[in-house]
């Protein structure tokens, strides 16, 4: 074993579960700390106009406890932060008892990031080659074992996004007869500064298998092995480097509302929506181009010099609604409408400012042990690695957006039918849809073919672009359907109680995940890019029913209540005035796919972060996935019935995405509040609250990846009783 490893493995908490998977316990801590002020003035200048401004700032700061503790863990998001200042300012002018015009200017500048907990702290585990510069080191580079938790620190962090936002408006509205017509306009400018480049501080993957022997089955402990003796099968390391990113987004709509008669009220809009491709303030920005095989820079010009990719100005929204009574108390509703997307942040994928050559994200896949330039582990990185000046296009990663990269158009519609009976009740029941097509997805775009299935060709020969390595391809191939039937039913006794219970039918599918939103095994990028029609499936937010019923009742005692009217003031304080709130929510278990990890021969990239268009390797199903005598938390699928590929040359297994899921969620919440006259306008409002009040277990969905030990075993819950009490002083 290398010292390296020893000492790792060394830094490691003692096991405090038996067994020898699974057998660290922690119960993680979770901080927030958040401090914010604001202020407003109003400033009533005539009878026709008025005046605002408005000032917010806030302060968060939250801290993640790792997984594993220092010094061999550190992982998680650590010390998150985040500092915001809002400035608003507005005019609402009459002009006339039949037109309003309303104009509004706001600011706000965030500054958001994230540090791993052993930032600053002196190294200790001697990895050479690694930056020095103390907004970045400290702990031990991220070592990724394949079918182990991971050690050391998380390959992302650190990160930061520090936007400034300037948006003013304006609208004007206007009565004309029948019809109430409204217009206006909107800009956006963002200027971002962002550093979202990873691995900043090392990342090392043991995937290869290098000490299994010959005639040996493929195990997860020689990943193990590889680990201690230094054979990473990857390695990499990238540039510190700050983008300064722009883009301007134009919004206009115009709408009128025409009330036919006194059954049927018509409305017809329609939007133009423009965001430019986002530029680097110094043109420090790259594309690639697949036709020549080259590496474009932005220059002075045009919006497309500058962003290497084509506005797209044809963005336009119609809207479309009505709502007629057919009867006393009886009204049906529907509407339906085009919007877009047109901002999709998947961490730095489609920032073409974090791009070679200015940014270097070296990975250097190892092959064969055996060989001279193997690099194990203790050696470090090569100096001048992540070295600009040293682009290498077959070990660095970079992105690609095609020039035709356009917003996506969204269409949704819903018809409803509310019926008003007895006293102050309310049905409400509806259909509602959308479609979207044309999403950001995210893949590999020079994703290797798969291997011989007797010998093993290198992943860098099997390429289709010889002279490039893997390229981060950010594209228009998303899409996405739901439809739902939604039924509401409202019922409000006086004004002491209100009852309301909703009920959601719903089937939600789509061919991706969201990045920062693909828990459970999901992906923002495709298991295979030639074949995106066997990721179409159900989505991960995904929900067949959602039952949410909550109510509201004021206590009826104390002053001016039914009982204890005449209660002494000092016990009224007490006892008197309290107004009780429940929710009661139930919903089905989260949505799971199977993935697993590929030995080296199996793999087609080598890209290690989903969001970076990593692939999603799916197993082979080949019965029912679900454990056949009973479920529980050691074992609620059947490993049996998913197994690994075992033909390199076929490393796309048949499972779907979200096709099983985790236990079902079931949780009530209840508040209690009250507010205490204090003289003249001034009150004191009390708020007791308690979530998941009954302290039910709601565990969270099982271990997904069919390499690891844990496969079907569940390891945490959702949030445990919480109680706060809030306290608020109005004058």
């Amino acid at each position: 074993m290398t010292a390296f490893a020893r000492k790792v493995l060394g830094g490691l908490p003692a096991p405090n579960v038996a067994g020898a998977a699974n057998n660290y316990s922690i119960l993680q801590e979770f901080t927030n700390d958040t401090d914010k002020a604001g202020g407003k003035i109003d400033l009533q200048v005539s009878p026709e106009l008025s005046l605002f401004g408005r000032y917010g700032w806030r302060s968060l700061n939250t801290n993640d406890q790792a997984p594993i503790p220092l010094p061999s863990g550190g992982g998680g998001n650590g010390n998150i932060y985040t500092r915001n200042k809002q400035i608003v300012l507005g005019t609402t002018y009459v002009a006339s008892d039949r037109s309003l015009l309303e104009v509004r200017f706001g600011w706000s500048n965030t500054q958001g990031g994230k540090n791993p907990p052993a930032l600053g702290e002196a190294d200790t585990f001697g990895i050479t080659g690694l930056p020095t510069d103390t907004r970045i080191s400290g702990g031990l580079p991220s070592q990724a074992i394949n079918g182990y938790s991971a050690f050391g620190r998380q390959a992302t962090n650190p990160q930061w996004q520090f936007p400034t936002v300037f948006n003013p408006k304006i609208n004007y509205s206007w009565l004309m007869g029948k019809q109430s017509l409204k217009a206006g306009y909107e800009f956006q400018r963002i200027n971002v500064e962002v550093q979202d480049v990873n691995p900043l501080y090392g990342l090392d993957s043991y995937t290869g298998q290098f000490t299994r022997p010959a005639t040996a089955a493929a195990n997860n402990l020689y990943n193990l092995s590889d680990f201690m003796l230094g054979l990473r099968s990857q390695y990499a390391l990238s540039t510190f480097y700050i983008a300064n990113m722009r883009q301007n987004l134009h919004f206009m709509y115009v709408q009128d509302d025409i009330r036919v008669n006194d059954k049927l009220t018509l409305n017809a809009g329609l939007r133009y929506e423009y965001a430019s491709p986002m530029w680097e303030a110094n043109n420090a920005l790259t594309n690639f181009d697949p036709v020549n095989k080259v590496m474009l820079t932005a220059k002075d010009g045009s919006i497309a010099d500058r962003a290497l990719v084509d506005p797209d100005r044809n963005n336009f929204g119609p809207r479309l609604g009505f709502a007629y009574t057919v009867a006393a108390k009886n009204v049906v509703r529907g509407g339906w409408g085009t919007s877009y997307v047109h901002v999709n942040r998947i961490g730095s994928a489609n920032l073409l400012g974090i791009n070679g050559p200015q940014v270097v994200r070296a990975a250097v896949v190892q092959g064969d042990a055996t060989v001279a330039s193997f690099r194990p582990t203790e050696q470090g990185y090569p100096a001048g690695l992540t070295d600009s000046s040293k682009f290498n296009p077959l070990t660095a990663l970079i992105s690609y957006i095609p020039r035709d990269y356009h917003s996506s158009p969204v269409q949704s519609w819903y018809l409803s039918y509310q019926r008003e009976f007895g006293p102050s009740m309310l049905v409400d029941v509806a259909y509602v849809g959308n479609k979207a097509d044309d999403l950001l997805l995210v893949a590999n775009y020079n994703q290797a073919v798969p291997n011989s299935p007797t010998t093993n060709i290198p992943l860098a020969s099997r390429r289709p672009i010889s002279t490039f390595g893997d390229i981060t391809y950010v594209f228009n191939g998303g899409k996405s359907r739901y439809k739902a039937f939604q039924a509401k039913y409202e019922w409000r006794m006086g004004t002491e109680v209100t009852l309301l219970s909703s009920l959601t039918l719903s089937k939600a599918e789509d061919n991706s995940a969201g990045a920062l939103e693909n828990q459970n095994g999901n992906f923002p990028a495709p298991q295979d890019l030639r074949n995106l029609d066997a990721d179409f499936g159900l989505g991960s937010y995904h929900q067949p029913y959602n039952s949410t019923t909550s109510f509201v009742v004021a206590l009826p005692f104390g002053h001016g209540k039914h009982w204890g009217n005449g209660i002494p003031k000092a016990l009224d304080v007490v006892v008197g005035g309290w107004q009780l709130g429940g929710i009661n929510t139930i919903t089905p278990g989260e949505m799971v796919t199977f993935t697993y990890s590929p030995a080296a021969p199996f793999q087609v990239s080598a890209i290690t972060n989903d969001f970076s268009g990593a692939n999603n390797y799916r197993p082979n199903i080949t019965c029912d996935p679900y454990a056949p005598s009973g479920q529980s938390i050691t074992q609620w699928f059947n490993p049996a019935c998913v197994v690994l590929p075992t033909d390199q040359s076929q490393p796309f297994g048949n499972a779907p995405r979200n096709n099983v899921r985790g236990p079902n969620f079931w949780q009530f919440d209840l508040a209690a509040s009250k507010n205490v006259a204090l003289g003249g306008q001034a009150r004191l409002q009390l708020r007791l609250e308690a979530f998941n009040l009954f302290n039910r277990v709601n565990f969270t969905p099982p271990a997904a990846n069919r390499s690891n030990s844990t496969f079907g075993t569940i390891t945490g819950t959702f949030d445990q009783r919480q109680v706060q009490l809030g306290v608020k002083v109005l004058w």
